[in-house]
């Protein structure tokens, strides 16, 4: 059981905000915010990285159903492709932020970087999601919303067996874009293969 932290600053209404997807080659990155209740607790929130599958799954459900409020941001590999992977990651916290029925007084950020949002004070946690239990709970909806487009993707797509290495940089995912070439959803500002600079598309 991981002990997780309820709040940065006691008394204010404060989201945790996370993303995932960042690290790869293919799909939309996607965040989320959520802001807990006081006195929210769970036995499995934890990073949502330390987690199975199944657990993610269940404390999706469970966070959706308990939040004050929660909200996704998706970033398209278009988007990204135009104005890089960090910036497409601040924008898609952004548009989470966005959605929330409740306005935060801090966003607590899982990383080190942060673009401010709307003069909405701010406070970046270096593996945050481990540390705070609102950061978690944004890290635990990003994953399972993404792995959901990404599943979603793989029946159209699956040949790159992204049901398996989850779109990250595996041997088997190169392997497959060396063999077929790239599709649409691969991001062409990253480098797909380590063997060159770029692909052409």
């Amino acid at each position: 059981m991981s002990y997780l932290k309820s709040f940065h600053t006691k008394g204010i209404l404060e989201a945790g905000c996370d993303e995932a997807g960042r690290g790869c080659l293919a799909g939309p990155v996607v965040a989320a915010a959520v802001i807990l209740p006081a006195g929210f607790r769970h036995p499995l929130l934890d990073d949502s990285k330390k987690m199975s599958e199944k657990h993610r799954d269940e404390l999706r459900i469970i966070i959706c159903e308990k939040a004050l409020t929660w909200a996704v941001g998706i970033v398209s590999v278009h988007e990204i492709d135009e104005i890089n992977i960090l910036n497409a990651s601040f924008l898609a916290m952004h548009r989470a932020v966005n959605q929330l029925s409740k306005i935060p007084e801090a966003l607590l950020i899982d990383g080190n970087r942060f673009n401010p949002y709307k003069g909405v004070k701010h406070h970046c946690i270096i593996k945050g999601d481990g540390i705070y239990k609102s950061i978690a709970a944004a890290s635990v909806l990003a994953k399972t919303h993404r792995d959901e487009i990404m599943m979603e993707l793989h029946q159209a797509f699956p040949e790159y067996g992204w049901n398996g290495n989850k779109v990250y940089p595996t041997k088997a995912h190169r392997d497959a874009i060396r063999r077929i070439g790239a599709c649409e959803h691969h991001r062409k500002s990253f480098t797909l293969l380590p063997e060159q600079l770029r692909l052409e598309f």
